[in-house]
């Protein structure tokens, strides 16, 4: 049995959704850790073939709130460190990037909700884990925060039409998405009673977009399992594993 793949939640609702489904289907095993219940998070990823840091409402620096936070970013600098396999999601993504030295700001356009164009750059063409997806694709997004600066030597992936990152390789084994693979319809209706006032305010239909998520989730499915299923062929390629690759 190969090692597991470290899997960081934090909140109820931001599971591991499709991603989860796909990982497994395909013989990852998962150990899904929820620090926000008690669960402690492992000191190092000795012992796992990668780690998996998925979305939630908080902020990538409100650790003062979210303790668990503090140890997350420290697993995600080893990943970059040891070489492991590391892809953040919305939440996770804006962890790597203020892990190994970026930044994250809430979105001076405001929240981004709904199915929405990939920007890819060409970089994304030879990227080990996007380069099969780099074409013409959309993906979910909804969110407040983004990633405003990269740490050095990262590279931006994709970015939409207003030049927000959508997604970067953080290191040479840390990818992240702003993006929300994992999560149809039944998880983003559980979203939306959060956001449902300030998107009013903002003349921002939820229910509107609700519906099209719905409407896009054999697309989605169709889309993002490739990219999962590439995630744990990279936890299972048996690179040498640099003893420092980002600082």
């Amino acid at each position: 049995m190969s090692a597991p793949i470290l899997v960081v939640q934090h909140e109820t609702d931001c599971p591991t959704g499709w991603v989860g489904d796909w990982l497994t289907e395909a013989g990852a095993t998962l150990d899904v850790r929820h620090p926000y219940l008690g669960d402690d998070l492992p000191a190092s990823l000795a012992g796992y073939a990668g780690l998996l840091v998925l979305g939630g409402s908080m902020g990538a620096d409100d650790d003062a709130d979210h303790a668990w936070l503090t140890a997350t970013k420290a697993l995600i600098r080893e990943g970059a460190d040891r070489g492991v396999p590391t892809w953040g999601i919305c939440l996770g993504h804006q962890l790597c990037a203020v892990a190994l030295g970026g930044e994250v700001v809430r979105n001076p356009r405001g929240q981004q909700i709904g199915v929405l164009d990939v920007g890819w750059h060409d970089e994304a063409v030879a990227d080990e884990l996007f380069g099969a997806t780099a074409g013409p694709v959309r993906a979910v997004q909804w969110n407040n925060d983004i990633v405003t600066r990269l740490p050095d030597g990262a590279v931006l992936l994709a970015e939409t039409a207003a030049g927000e990152v959508q997604a970067a390789r953080f290191a040479p084994t840390v990818w992240g998405v702003q993006w929300h693979p994992e999560a149809g319809h039944e998880i983003i209706r559980t979203w939306v009673d959060e956001d449902r006032d300030d998107a009013a305010e903002r003349g921002i239909d939820v229910d509107f977009h609700v519906a099209a998520v719905a409407d896009a989730e054999q697309e989605m499915r169709r889309t993002w399992r490739p990219l999962a299923e590439r995630f744990l062929a990279l936890t299972r390629s048996g690179r040498p594993q640099p003893t420092s690759a980002v600082s």
